[in-house]
């Protein structure tokens, strides 16, 4: 999906480096002669940095000063990501439960693991994640490299042991050289795994919504969706607050009145066991929400029409209501024109490029 922007170039072994025996060079550390040849063992690759543009109204993308974006990280990841290979039995990739046609997010209410069992909460879309503060529903992770830790051991999803995963990687015919590209390593590990997933995840960026165009003046929209723009950034519609700015999310925690007690899931405080945290779950970004059905972390929604017509109705009381469900047990009140409206307005941040590139 992202084009190298560069030829990787190889350089003699560092002089820095201590000698082992069969090479007549130096060699880099963690030699393994099953996973890499002496010869390749030899070279040190410099890669190809990777810079990603700030878009217009997002802050800076903060990148790990211990991993740094490169071509060759990106592909490595790219081809992690879509490769069942991390699955215990080599049926299931990321890209099983995240499709790209669905802005990398699952159309099924719950996904399915390897062993034919489901979990309990709807599969995020990846979207601009490297904005993100948080990871999971709940925010359970910290990092998109902590977060991708999880799939691989969880016995829902991919059923598998790092060591297992390692020792297939290591013995594979490509995966070595790839690592030695991105990672001059010679011993692939779990944490350099999770290192390259997370920096192609770092490029799922979308930004070229038909808003977006609009708000650069290269594109009009219709009376409904200026209609639905107005609805969505005023006390009207009161979607703002949760889904501010050009990132359209807050990355906070909100419980939105889906529930009364007790909670089925107690989402946040799950990660933190503060009870006044019960109900409360990050903030999805809305971009490319026309694609990523069903809605909530459980999936419950089918449609957008469905979740306007949560907020219309005014949600369900519990004591960790979010204050900003101001029309709690009264409702917006929209007219059904209203609500088309808006529903109009929130497909014009789809990004189709995105979804087909």
């Amino acid at each position: 999906m992202y084009l190298l922007l560069g030829a990787i170039l190889i350089i003699s072994c560092k002089k820095d480096l201590a000698p082992i025996s069969g090479c007549t060079d130096n060699i880099a550390i963690n030699y393994n002669p099953n996973a890499i040849t002496e010869d390749q063992s030899c070279n040190y690759f410099s890669t190809t940095p990777y810079v990603i543009e700030t878009p217009y109204g997002f802050p800076d993308m903060k990148i790990p000063s211990d991993n740094p974006m490169t071509v060759e990280g990106i592909a490595l990841g790219e081809k992690l990501f879509k490769d069942p290979i991390l699955s215990a039995d080599n049926t299931q990739a990321c890209i099983n439960c995240h499709q790209q046609n669905f802005s990398f997010s699952d159309p099924n209410q719950f996904s399915t693991g390897i062993d034919n069992i489901q979990g309990n909460r709807n599969a995020s879309a990846l979207i601009n994640l490297g904005w993100n503060t948080s990871f999971n529903w709940d925010g359970s992770s910290l990092t998109l490299e902590e977060q991708a830790f999880e799939p691989v051991t969880n016995s829902i999803e991919m059923h598998n042991t790092w060591m297992n995963v390692e020792l297939e990687l290591n013995s594979h015919s490509d995966y070595p050289f790839l690592f030695k590209q991105a990672f001059n390593i010679n011993y692939i590990d779990s944490n350099h795994i999770v290192k390259a997933i997370a920096q192609f995840e770092r490029t799922l960026i979308s930004t070229d919504s038909k808003l977006d165009r609009y708000l650069k003046n290269e594109e009009q929209l219709t009376i409904s969706e200026l209609n639905g723009y107005a609805i969505f950034n005023t006390e009207k519609g009161d979607c703002f607050h949760c889904h501010s700015t050009n990132m359209f999310m807050d990355n906070l925690f909100h419980n939105n009145g889906l529930d009364i007690e007790p909670f089925i899931d107690i989402g946040r405080a799950k990660a933190t066991s503060n009870p006044s945290d019960n109900g409360k779950f990050k903030t999805p970004t809305l971009r490319n929400v026309e694609m990523t059905a069903p809605y909530m972390h459980d999936g419950r929604f089918a449609t957008l029409e469905e979740v306007v017509e949560h907020y219309d109705s005014g949600g369900k009381y519990s004591t960790t209501v979010d204050p900003l469900m101001k029309k709690l047990g009264v409702g917006l009140q929209l007219s059904n024109q209203e609500k088309k409206d808006l529903v109009a307005y929130l497909k014009t941040l789809t990004d189709h490029e995105f979804i087909t590139q």
